[in-house]
């Protein structure tokens, strides 16, 4: 059910539908010189450099900060940014994360087994059909299930029954009193 579950969320961030008619309207395209043209609406096309000029390697706005740095996924562009995390996770993996976003629990009916992550409701055809976000562990008391949460942690992947998943790893785990976005759409 676990699987499902994170194959469902993935899936529908891959192919969510906003409303936009030009599905390619964001979508990066490469440049003679080596470097993707980022088209964001309203903007006009510009250049930054590829992180792999000749590979077929999802790559966009969002990229790695440099060793030591902090990855910070901004509102405005969360399902972006986590999803070039998810596209690009060797890139990521070891790296420190840092978002806000609501709490929440997931428990499996079928083991008990009980999940938890930090979120932001996404886009979807029918209402919130998919959030957005990561899988959190934690070695201290969680807060409660929808507490608006700022999350800081290492990117790992783990296995489980044969599955790899990604997790953050945290450093720290901190109930705010401003919620920010609940809804996003980029």
């Amino acid at each position: 059910m676990r699987k499902i579950f994170w194959l469902a969320v993935c899936l529908v961030l891959l192919a969510g539908c906003s409303g936009n008619n030009t599905p390619s309207a964001n979508l990066p395209s490469k440049n003679n010189n080596g470097t993707q043209a980022i088209n964001t609406p309203g903007d006009a096309p510009s250049a930054v450099p590829s992180a792999d000029a000749g590979s077929e390697k999802h790559t966009g706005t969002p990229v790695a900060a440099p060793a030591g740095k902090v990855v910070e996924i901004k509102e405005k562009m969360f399902i972006a940014q986590t999803n070039d995390i998810y596209f690009n996770a060797e890139d990521y993996l070891g790296k420190t994360i840092k978002y806000e976003g609501i709490f929440d629990v997931y428990e499996d009916t079928e083991t008990g087994a009980k999940y938890y992550s930090v979120i932001r409701y996404g886009p979807g055809c029918c209402g919130v059909d998919a959030n957005a976000g990561f899988e959190v562990r934690w070695d201290e008391d969680y807060p409660a299930s929808n507490d608006w949460v700022e999350a800081v942690g290492v990117l790992e992947e783990y296995e489980e029954d044969g599955n790899k998943y990604l997790r953050l790893n945290l450093s720290s785990l901190k109930v705010l009193p401003a919620r920010g976005a609940e809804y996003v759409s980029q």
